[in-house]
């Protein structure tokens, strides 16, 4: 299993663990149109922006879930600075198979579908919590173009172009599980850059501070690697975005 503490290094930064802008994920919530009230479960939710961020913005209520201890930590703080803390609540827990208590007006994975073995069934995961006509988000990975070289491949950390699709096949993936497609927002080379680059001078600065530490070999390594890997590989290649869902 991936040592968690590495996420925790790498993105300490971070209060959102993927490559979305704060402007996108205020936009992503202003379009949803959610009533004030609206319930919200948010699995693998990282330090917790979206959910307190959008109680901030439209009074929704929620429960966010996460395994690593330290983003659970960075999410109850945010929630405290944005004085939403009575609306949203966080638990440190294991996402996958995890089903809210109450059905929700929202269910959401955003970029943590392995939760779920992958998309379809991290799609029947989040429909277990939502009722019915409620929206499901997903946050998934796809092809902006289809790495063909082994090089490639590599630089991409898949064994293979099957692992992802182009952005048109996915979302009729969705239609496929018998979905509606009704908003998405993606993310851009600029906000891959600010996602990625930016772990590099965190790693760096952590590494000078840490060279003891039994991690601080292999955040060495990786820093050294990274950069150009990120330029042949997700800079190239992948694109990401967050897909809104009803059933059909």
């Amino acid at each position: 299993m991936f040592d968690l503490r590495l996420f925790s290094i790498r993105e300490s930064r971070h209060r959102i663990h993927n490559p979305l802008t704060d402007r996108q994920l205020a936009d992503l919530g202003a379009s949803l149109d959610l009533p004030a009230g609206a319930r919200v479960l948010d699995l693998a939710c990282g330090s917790g922006e979206l959910l307190a961020t959008w109680a901030r913005d439209h009074q929704v209520t929620g429960v966010g879930v996460d395994l690593n201890p330290d983003f659970i930590a960075h999410a109850r703080a945010r929630a405290d600075e944005l004085g939403v803390s009575g609306a949203v609540r966080f638990v440190e827990a294991d996402a996958a198979g995890y089903v809210a208590t109450e059905p929700v007006d929202v269910a959401a994975c955003v970029g943590a579908t392995w939760i779920g073995g992958g998309v379809p069934g991290t799609l029947d995961l989040l429909s277990r919590s939502l009722r019915p006509g409620g929206m499901i988000l997903v946050g998934e990975p796809y092809w902006r173009t289809t790495p063909t070289t082994a090089e490639a491949l590599a630089a991409c950390g898949v064994p293979s172009a099957e692992e992802y699709l182009p952005l048109a096949d996915l979302l009729a993936s969705f239609g496929v599980l018998g979905y509606d497609v009704v908003e998405m927002v993606c993310a851009t080379e600029e906000s891959w850059d600010r996602y990625q680059a930016r772990q590099w001078l965190t790693m760096r600065r952590w590494a000078d501070a840490h060279p003891d530490h039994e991690l601080h070999d292999q955040i060495r390594r990786e820093l050294a690697a990274e950069p150009q890997r990120y330029a042949a590989g997700a800079r190239t290649h992948f694109g990401w975005g967050v897909f809104a869902l009803i059933a059909r």
